[in-house]
């Protein structure tokens, strides 16, 4: 069976299509297209894609494929247009683009038969949490479980050596391939989480020092930690299999509240009540707005860790 995989590296920050409109941008797109076209000869296919992100957030981009491949770059066109739109040559754009696809192409052109088989594939099978109202469309064509406002869906992690982290999100046509159940994928993404992405707790004022490398002042002590995992990469997952949290509650002999500070990671801290809940929630919706990547949002509600049912509830408030 033959399978035919793009893989997305974002080589540009995504951003608005410029100020001379949809019909302006489809000639751009149209032209980039027929150029690279005929630079690349007959031996390549040039086509749009349309990347459907995390959140319903949609990118436009080109895949450029030969015949033989089954796997390729899409390079978004979301900043070769900025450059269009500043006065930029269309045909310098294009060599641009052509001259990123092979650099790109060099590293990744290697056999992805071994995808086909469900045995090869599996140790390297993860899960991570995404949004399920936001993504409903998404949802549609991927396996997936519902746990609280949170889907839990499925990626296949590259060998760091072939492509860094790059990743495959699973979709229901690879279960088909694989002839496996969603079960079966979760129970094993479950046991590949604890062994290939172990969990980290970390007091938030170290978090902050070894991203900026200054020491926080300290006029009083801050119970915040960063629930994380060890890539740093969809570490919000780590709420599913963390044994660190029931830890920390032992140790403070309290629930915990969790904030959702994006995909990667989550706020952990005492829980003092629902006195402080609308503070926490205004603190949740001023990062996802100012800090975080519209992609990289994972929900605006409040978490809590129940130290003695030892699960995690979503805190509902009213009004």
């Amino acid at each position: 069976m033959e399978v035919r995989i793009s893989i997305v590296f974002l080589f540009a920050s995504p951003g608005e299509n410029g100020k001379r409109g949809e019909m302006e941008y489809k000639k751009f797109e149209e032209k980039i297209i027929n150029l690279l076209q005929e630079k690349m000869g007959a031996g390549y296919v040039v086509q749009t894609a349309e990347v459907m992100k995390n959140n319903d957030i949609r990118l436009r981009g080109i895949v450029i494929l030969r015949e033989s491949d089954k796997i390729s770059p899409t390079i978004y066109l979301e900043e070769p247009y900025r450059k269009y739109c500043g006065g930029a040559d269309m045909q310098e754009i294009a060599e641009q683009i052509a001259a990123l696809y092979e650099e790109q192409e060099r590293h990744i052109h290697f056999d992805m038969d071994f995808f086909c088989e469900y045995g090869r594939v599996k140790d390297r099978i993860f899960y991570k949490l995404v949004h399920y109202g936001k993504n409903r469309r998404l949802l549609e064509d991927v396996p997936h479980f519902k746990w609280h406002d949170l889907a839990v869906v499925f990626y296949y992690a590259m060998e760091e050596k072939l492509l860094g982290k790059a990743s495959i999100l699973i979709h229901s046509n690879h279960l088909d391939m694989w002839e496996q159940s969603a079960e079966k994928l979760y129970r094993d993404a479950q046991d590949n989480m604890k062994r290939g992405m172990p969990e980290q707790l970390i007091p938030l004022q170290e978090m902050i020092e070894s991203i900026t490398g200054v020491k926080p002042q300290k006029e009083k002590e801050v119970q915040m930690y960063v629930l994380t995992n060890a890539e740093r990469m969809y570490g919000a997952a780590v709420m599913l299999y963390s044994e660190k949290m029931k830890e920390l509650a032992d140790s403070l002999q309290s629930d915990l509240l969790l904030l959702p500070s994006s995909v990667h990671e989550i706020l952990v801290l005492p829980d003092t009540g629902n006195a402080q809940y609308r503070f926490y929630l205004e603190m949740v919706e001023e990062i996802n707005t100012t800090q975080v990547e519209p992609e990289e949002v994972l929900s605006y509600g409040l978490y809590r860790y129940n130290r003695m049912r030892e699960e995690i509830e979503e805190i509902a408030m009213e009004g």
